[in-house]
């Protein structure tokens, strides 16, 4: 046998797995999952049902690599869109080597998240309880929570911690590290995410118009990426559609005198610059397309199922 003198043993020592990060629409999975990265693989803003698809975030913890998987929020869905979401979500948790239970400590416990708990009851599955956003209740109440869910009899352990400010990520970073099954590392040592780099451009400007408008509207719309062209000095073109569902959502996106779209397009682009390190010219269109939540190709570019 060849090769170099203790590399067999290193690499026997290594340990990889994958960990699904499951919770109730808005308990905070993607701000954890950013945190547990140490980078931005996952759009975040204060509504609920935000993240559409599965997002994966490569971490490195000493001799393991752990892959997170930000599912979808777990809620009783109506619509098609919504049915798709929250079969993605289960589906990357049974495929998941552990499972992280995230609560958000600061509410009371919810029906999603009862939802969730009769869901790992039902496949026989156990999990890792994080009762997220510490910060903002009373350690008396925090204490009484954690016991009320622990008598639920299929959690191992529970961490406290607070995904914004990253108290006590690094602790289950850590524990997560240590139980991740022994074998090679699946992705190179310096990848964040195996998301591809125009899902994630599209990511960042729905992020934007999230945040830029209100009501129902961002449940309404998508972002797709329709051409990517790099140049010789570095910089990249990006062109993308706003696809929403009826003419008044239009205007509701350009804003008054365009003021609205052109504030989305900077700070967009501002972002993805800072990500990609290079300069970046984005241009967006919005186009009306009725019914797009019943288009199967929306569904293929998010790796939902379509009949979910």
């Amino acid at each position: 046998m060849t090769g170099t003198p203790g590399k067999e043993g290193a690499e026997s020592d290594r340990r990889c797995g994958f960990v699904a990060l499951l919770g109730a629409p808005n308990a905070g999975k993607s701000t954890l999952l950013n945190a547990l990265v140490g980078a931005k693989v996952s759009i975040v803003t204060h509504k609920v049902q935000t993240t559409r698809a599965r997002f994966r975030g490569i971490a490195i913890e000493g001799r393991s690599q752990i892959v997170f998987v930000d599912t979808p929020g777990i809620f009783l869905p109506k619509r098609r869109l919504e049915r798709a979401m929250v079969s993605a979500a289960w589906s990357g948790a049974r495929d998941a080597d552990e499972i992280v239970l995230l609560c958000d400590a600061a509410r009371r416990v919810g029906e999603d998240t009862r939802l969730i708990i009769e869901g790992l009851k039902k496949d026989g599955r156990k999990a890792i309880l994080a009762l997220n956003k510490i910060d903002r209740i009373e350690r008396s109440r925090l204490l009484e929570l954690s016991a009320e869910l622990d008598a639920e009899g299929i959690f191992t352990r529970v961490f406290m911690i607070s995904a914004l400010n990253g108290d006590g990520v690094e602790d289950l970073k850590q524990y997560l590290a240590g139980i991740m099954p022994r074998g090679a590392w699946l992705y190179a040592e310096d990848q964040l995410s195996d998301v591809p780099q125009r899902l994630l451009a599209a990511e960042v400007t729905r992020e934007k118009l999230f945040e830029k408008l209100h009501q129902e509207l961002p449940y309404a719309l998508t972002v797709e990426t329709e051409s990517w062209e790099d140049f010789a000095d570095g910089s990249v073109r990006i062109e993308q559609v706003i696809y929403v569902g009826r003419q008044q959502h239009k205007g509701m996106c350009l804003g008054k005198g365009g003021r609205t779209i052109k504030a989305v397009r900077e700070a967009a682009q501002a972002e993805l610059a800072a990500a990609l390190e290079c300069r970046v010219h984005l241009f967006l269109i919005v186009k009306v397309r009725e019914n797009w939540t019943n288009d199967p190709e929306r569904y293929r570019v998010w790796g939902l199922e379509f009949d979910a």
